[in-house]
């Protein structure tokens, strides 16, 4: 009987403080960069008041909407464990094939065909980031693949692409259609700050309280003890890899539609701006760990630190380099509060 009441004691004991700390701080992650962004917003107004003005805020706002998306599509693919580089080509080419299938070639150089009407460059653009996501996922899911080796070598192929079809220049003249989403504004805010705010809202409530959501983390956490609770994997890395080449699509398309344009070089260099939001916002690169929101937070510090050093004259070249270092301290900080940075 004794042992009967101290099995039943023990099972009814309290878990130790150190286990029930555990969710308080996973909770508290997501707000991690929080202070971080009222100290740049601090350091920002001290430079120069003109930063906490309304226009300014809507202009770093609708300025981030776009890398916004690829960074919540590049979170989608890192949670599953996996990667996409392509991304930013096809932030660029999604809407480059649109353009170049409609736009009038007494215009611009593109093939203006009659059969493409402008109305569909929206699901044009759409489709061509699906497309792209469905055959990075023929070869990392179907035949195996490593999906760096993958998505780097797509991201050299849709960027040659792009310049071919472009022929190294501009494409303008863009039907409304393009030109739409990026240009409008609702409530007198611009429609893509919108658009990027309510994917985010979306994907928070699919990652957070769905079982499709529980299943990208569970693939990313351990893809073969997911397999074995039933998830099918393949099917849902492969479906990850789909919606993130359409979302960098729609990036795209919102960018095109801002600047009434599609440029050769769209999009070249923005997976450093995207994986630097990603980390710092404390979605981990080994897959199984990281939220949408703290993608988000990691992707408005970015641009507001940007925001504050062009205020304060510093050139712009200096970008990469802070987009680098951003990297390397979230790496760093990562392994330090992860418990590991000792050997």
């Amino acid at each position: 009987m004794s042992d009967t009441l101290s099995s039943t004691t023990a099972a009814e004991a309290p878990p130790p403080p150190a286990t029930r700390r555990i969710p308080a701080l996973a909770r508290l992650r997501d707000l991690a960069l929080v202070p971080a962004i009222v100290t740049v917003a601090i350091v920002g107004y001290i430079v120069s008041p003109v930063f906490l003005r309304t226009d300014n805020i809507i202009n770093v706002l609708q300025s981030m909407s776009e890398i916004a998306i690829v960074v919540l599509a590049e979170t989608l693919v890192l949670i599953t464990g996996k990667m996409d580089l392509s991304l930013e080509s096809t932030f660029g080419l999604a809407p480059g094939i649109a353009a170049w299938l409609i736009v009038d070639p007494a215009v611009t150089h593109g093939l203006g065909l009659h059969a493409v009407p402008g109305a569909l460059a929206i699901p044009l653009v759409l489709l061509t980031g699906a497309l792209i996501g469905a055959f990075n996922g023929l070869l990392i899911v179907r035949f195996g693949l490593n999906g760096f080796i993958v998505t780097l070598g797509m991201l050299i192929v849709l960027r040659g692409l792009l310049t071919g079809i472009s022929g190294g220049k501009t494409f303008f003249a863009l039907p409304e259609s393009m030109t739409y989403l990026g240009s409008a504004s609702w409530l007198a805010v611009p429609a893509s700050i919108w658009i990027s705010l309510i994917l985010f809202a979306v994907a928070v409530v699919v990652l957070g309280y769905t079982r499709a959501g529980r299943s990208l983390y569970a693939i990313g956490g351990n893809a073969d003890a997911a397999r074995a609770a039933g998830v099918r994997t393949d099917r849902v890395v492969w479906l990850t890899l789909i919606i993130a080449g359409t979302l960098a699509a729609l990036a795209g398309l919102l960018i095109s539609g801002r600047l009434a344009s599609v440029t050769a070089a769209q999009g070249d260099g923005a997976i450093f701006q995207v994986f630097a939001a990603a980390v710092i916002g404390g979605v981990s690169l080994n897959g199984g760990k990281g939220t949408v929101f703290g993608a988000f937070t990691g992707v408005l510090l970015l641009f507001l630190i940007i925001n504050v050093l062009t205020l304060a004259g510093v050139p712009a070249q200096w970008t990469n380099f802070l987009n680098g270092a951003v990297i390397l301290v979230a790496l760093v900080v990562s392994r330090v509060t992860g418990g590991k940075a000792q050997t």
